[in-house]
C-alpha cells in the first residue's frame, strides 16, 4: 500500500471517528458509518478492521464517554499498578515504559538550541504524517503534521538557533517501529527535552500511564505532589513537545470527556481507540 493510499484511508477513518464521537449515543450502524465516508459497508468494515485491528462496533465502545468513565472508575489501583492488569507483560512491553528523559542544560534551554545539530525526518503513522527530530542525546520533538513546510516551521520555532539536517537516522526508525503491533522488542529510547523542571515532572508522569489506561489532570497533579495544580498540569500537558511518545492523549477530563488535543481532538480519540484495539482485538465482529 502506498503512502498516498494510507493517507486516504486514515482520512476516511478519521472522518468516521469524528462522526462516532458526535453520534455515539445512538450507536450508529455499520451502514450509517459507511455512508458517511461514501464507501460500501463491506469495504468500510474491512478497511476499519485493517486499520484498528478490531471491529467498528468494539471501537465505538472504546471511544464512548461511558467507556472512558468506566475505565477511570474501575481503576482501583494506581496508574502505576495497572501495568500488569492491562496486559503489559514481557511479550507486549511498551516503548513508553523504557523511555528516559534528559533535560537540556540551562544554556541549551536559554539559547534556543544554539550549537545543537538537529536531524529531522517525516514518516507516515497510523494517525497521519509525523515529523520526528532528534539531537545526539535523543528525540527532542515529534508532531503530527498536516503540511510538511508548516511542520518544519513549527519545529524551528522551538529551537530557532539550531542547525538542521533533513535525514532519517536510526532513532527515527526506532520510533516508527512503535506503531508496528508485531514489534515486541523495542529498544530503549531517550528524550532530550527543553522544559521547566515542573514541565519535565509532568511529562515523566505521563510516561507512566500504560497503554490502554486513561488518567485525569487531577490524578497527574496528585502523582507529582502538586494536588492543587491541576490547571498548571493541564498547561504543561498542552506544552508537550513529543506527540505519542509522551502520551498526553491518555489524559482526559474526570467526566470522561476526552477534551482537547494539540494535534486535533479527533486524532486523540483515534489513538485512544487504536491503543485499546491493540490490547483487545476482535476482528470478526460486525457493528
Amino acid at each position: 500500500m502506498t503512502i498516498t493510499q494510507q493517507h486516504i484511508n486514515y482520512e476516511r477513518i478519521a472522518k468516521a471517528i469524528a462522526y462516532i464521537q458526535h453520534n455515539f449515543r445512538h450507536q450508529p450502524s455499520l451502514e450509517e458509518l459507511a455512508a458517511h465516508v461514501h464507501i460500501s459497508p463491506f469495504h468500510f468494515q474491512r478497511l476499519f478492521t485493517e486499520w484498528a485491528g478490531t471491529s467498528p462496533k468494539k471501537f465505538l465502545q472504546y471511544i464512548s464517554v461511558s467507556y472512558a468513565k468506566s475505565l477511570l472508575e474501575n481503576q482501583k489501583h494506581t496508574i502505576f499498578e495497572t501495568v500488569y492488569e492491562t496486559g503489559l507483560t514481557s511479550s507486549s512491553r511498551l516503548h513508553d515504559l523504557f523511555i528516559q528523559i534528559e533535560g537540556m542544560t540551562p544554556a541549551e534551554y536559554k539559547n534556543g538550541g544554539q550549537n545543537l545539530t538537529i536531524y529531522y525526518s517525516f514518516s507516515f503513522t497510523p494517525f497521519g504524517e509525523s515529523l520526528i527530530a532528534s539531537t545526539e542525546k535523543g528525540i527532542c520533538y515529534m508532531a503530527f503534521v498536516e503540511d510538511a513546510t508548516q511542520g518544519f516551521y513549527d519545529l524551528q520555532k522551538k529551537f530557532p538557533d539550531a542547525t538542521y539536517i533533513k535525514k532519517e537516522i536510526d532513532i527515527h526508525c526506532e520510533v516508527n517501529g512503535i506503531f508496528n503491533r508485531e514489534n515486541a522488542n523495542l529498544p530503549q529510547l531517550k528524550l532530550h527535552l527543553k522544559g521547566t523542571p515542573f514541565q519535565l515532572k509532568v511529562w515523566e508522569a505521563l510516561l507512566k500511564i500504560p497503554m490502554g489506561s486513561l488518567s485525569t489532570y487531577g490524578t497527574i497533579a496528585k502523582q507529582i505532589n502538586h494536588e492543587k495544580a491541576s490547571r498548571a498540569v493541564g498547561t504543561a500537558i498542552g506544552s508537550n513537545p513529543i506527540a505519542y511518545l509522551i502520551p498526553c492523549h491518555r489524559v482526559i477530563q474526570s467526566s470522561g470527556i476526552f477534551g482537547g488535543y494539540m494535534w486535533n481532538p479527533t486524532r486523540k480519540a483515534a489513538i485512544i481507540g487504536w491503543e485499546n484495539a491493540q490490547l483487545n482485538p476482535e476482528q470478526d465482529e460486525t457493528i
